[in-house]
């Protein structure tokens, strides 16, 4: 049974004539008649009562009009569907970001996809590696990346989003809390430092190592921790001072004073497959875009691109 000869049947209980059917419905009245015919012929019974030139529908015929009205509006919300998803209007996202990028424009964007694009489910998972972040968009498990330190694969397509300023987050009693403006990178040697593990977030760990070889210091390690959360409670007892991103400061953790550290900055980017098929990975990026709340996108991937 075709969904068109579906159609035809509820055009004429619609109208109640051929004539008025086949007018709606573009057809010729032999066309419409003679569909109506075999349709009866194959169900093998009688789908409406002719009375002159009105028709009403047989109880078959009204049981089948049941049916035929729900195949048919669901077909067209197929249909609908179908062209969403593919303007990037419906579907899925999955989005994976670090703390830090929560904490940046990344909050300001997602709050205006949920308002712009609302048949659009937007799925976060955070997490605290920065190669875990790059492995699961190139598996297929997110779809985007919101991460300071995206791997390198040409698989990958990598646009700069922002850039801030690493930012040591001092206990409060220490004399160098008590100063303003920016610290040099050697500081970085004058206070005991609170860390990731290194095996939780190898690329940040060893980025803040190399900040420390640029100043020329050996870094004192006194605790380590799993979250920023931690890692600033740490810091407020006095253990020492944890480097992270300067949007951490949003967090405004009793008992910690964020200076930032001269000519020490770091970038948050967006990344996702260059093969992907998802165009709601573009949806997004134009969104970025047209947002107003963010810089443009700049490729790290493609030095030559704009």
């Amino acid at each position: 049974m075709e969904i068109r000869v579906l159609g035809y049947v509820v055009a004429v209980a619609e109208t109640g004539t051929l004539v008025a059917a086949a007018e709606r419905l573009h057809l010729t009245q032999p066309t419409l008649s003679r569909q109506l015919r075999d349709l009866e012929r194959r169900l093998g019974t009688p789908l409406f009562h002719r009375e002159g030139r009105r028709m009403t529908p047989t109880p078959a015929g009204e049981a089948l009009l049941a049916r035929a009205r729900v195949i048919l509006a669901e077909a067209q919300a197929a249909q609908e569907d179908v062209r969403l998803a593919a303007q990037g209007l419906r579907g899925r996202l999955t989005i994976t970001f670090a703390g830090s990028g929560i904490n940046g424009p990344l909050g300001a964007a997602l709050r205006t996809a949920r308002e712009t694009l609302p048949d659009v489910e937007l799925r976060l998972v955070e997490s605290f590696d920065d190669a875990r972040m790059s492995a699961e968009v190139l598996e297929g498990r997110c779809d985007l990346a919101v991460q300071r330190l995206p791997a390198q694969d040409e698989r990958l397509a990598v646009r700069e989003w922002w850039r801030e300023p690493f930012t040591l987050f001092l206990p409060s009693a220490l004399p160098l809390a008590a100063g303003d403006g920016e610290l040099p990178l050697t500081a970085l040697g004058d206070v005991p430092l609170v860390l990731w593990p290194r095996e939780v977030s190898p690329l940040s760990y060893d980025e803040i190592a190399a900040l420390c070889r640029q100043a020329g210091v050996v870094p004192r390690i006194a605790a380590e921790a799993r979250t920023v959360q931690t890692l600033l409670a740490l810091a407020a007892a006095g253990f020492g001072a944890a480097v992270l991103a300067d949007s951490y400061r949003v967090l405004h953790r009793t008992g910690v004073t964020p200076r930032p550290l001269a000519g020490a900055t770091t970038s948050n980017s967006l990344v996702w497959r260059r093969n992907t098929t998802n165009p709601l990975v573009a949806r997004f990026r134009e969104l970025i875009h047209q947002s107003g709340r963010s810089r443009r996108l700049r490729d790290l991937s493609d030095p030559s691109a704009a």
